[in-house]
């Protein structure tokens, strides 16, 4: 019987990855005590709000061969998501315009990319047969208490940005990332990629909430992705009007990163924009009903936030958006049948919609006066 060629067999689970649609794939060994320290410390601060999973295993997400007993190396892969045609700047310009991330309007990710680490791991377990070696594999992206950017970064995918997502020169930070872990001792990358964020802080100044709340620190607690994703109960009223009209996650931080110019489309069909959700009207989605969210959202990361947290982010969006009676006569109606909870935010919609009809009163008012006067208009 030969013997196992741990190289070739690292350059054949590369060319299996790429078959399998992964843009890059490398291996990394398990330790990762460094970031421990820094993991506490952004627990103690409570900057992980009500992510209760994040504190829920201690140190366990730092500690792989805790996590699945008998892990050696990981298996750290990434896959781009970005759709052609994005329309950010459209979409953000355009206050009547709902804004979702990017990242969630194609097909639910989680699912698409465990499978295909599982085929990763089964075509592994299928080459160590002809050695008479097993193989103890488990999938993971993004759904268990696992370091994946710690992961990512030592794997070599890339550095850590300023605003915490991992940044690759050649693919910006418009990518996926998934993990396999292995119990088998295969060679690791070497290289770690040099942080080439430099004196660059785009991403802490453009923050809308000012999440970013020191270089390489998030507070969860004001980022908008938090508030319209994970935040179960209400947005604080502090934060409302800085949502604009993004309704589910926010892209703002990447946008303005410059080596996202250098981002590539993905190759993923299932990951392109979903016409029920691009470009869509507030008042589109403000009238879908449960049964409606639930048929649009199907195979989407957006169905798991439910109707209800889904009214209410686009309920703040109203309030955001320029005046409109349409769109007081729709949070009128959208009153009778609400929860205590999305309530609460459609009479904020609509007093901030009262006062955009005041301000627009007043300087109709004023204009008439100057008019009547005989006076210039800029008087």
């Amino acid at each position: 019987m030969s013997t196992l060629n741990y190289p070739n067999l690292v350059a054949k689970i590369k060319l299996w990855a790429q078959e399998l649609g992964f843009d890059q794939v490398s291996i990394t060994d398990i330790d990762l005590s460094q970031h421990e320290a820094q993991l506490q410390r952004w627990l103690d601060a409570g900057y992980h709000g009500e992510m209760e999973y994040m504190a829920a295993h201690g140190m366990k997400r730092a500690r792989p061969a805790e996590l699945v007993p008998g892990t050696q190396r990981v298996i750290s892969v990434r896959m781009n998501y970005l759709p052609p045609d994005a329309s950010f700047a459209k979409d953000l310009k355009n206050k009547e315009t709902a804004y979702i991330s990017r990242y969630a309007l194609g097909r639910d990710y989680h699912k698409l990319m465990r499978n295909r680490l599982k085929q990763l791991g089964k075509k592994l377990e299928q080459e160590l047969e002809q050695y008479q070696l097993t193989l103890g594999f488990r999938p993971f992206v993004d759904s268990a208490p696992v370091l994946e950017r710690q992961l990512a970064e030592k794997a070599g995918l890339g550095w850590t940005g300023k605003h915490t997502l991992i940044l690759n020169q050649e693919a910006g930070s418009w990518f996926f990332l998934g993990e396999l872990f292995v119990d088998l001792p295969l060679p690791v990358n070497e290289e770690i990629v040099e942080d080439k964020c430099g004196n660059c802080v785009a991403c802490i100044t453009s923050c809308p909430t000012g999440a970013i709340v020191e270089p390489y620190v998030v507070d969860a607690r004001r980022c908008i992705s938090y508030l319209t994703i994970e935040k179960q109960g209400v947005i604080p009223e502090e934060f409302r009007s800085l949502l604009g009209n993004r309704i589910y996650g926010c892209d703002d931080c990447q946008l303005v990163c410059p080596w996202n110019r250098y981002g590539q489309l993905t190759k993923e069909d299932d990951f392109h924009i979903r016409n029920q959700l691009k470009s869509q009207d507030l008042l589109t989605l403000f009238a879908w009903d449960e049964a409606t969210f639930l048929k649009s959202t199907e195979g989407s990361a957006i169905r798991r936030i439910g109707i209800e947290r889904w009214r209410r982010n686009i309920a703040v969006a109203l309030g955001n958006a320029p005046y409109s009676e349409e769109v007081i006569t729709s949070l009128e109606a959208a009153k009778h049948d609400a929860s205590a909870m999305l309530l609460e935010h459609i009479e904020w919609a609509l007093s901030q919609q009262q006062q955009k009809i005041t301000v627009k009163d007043n300087k109709t008012q004023r204009l008439i006066r100057i008019v009547e006067k005989g006076l210039p208009r800029d008087a």
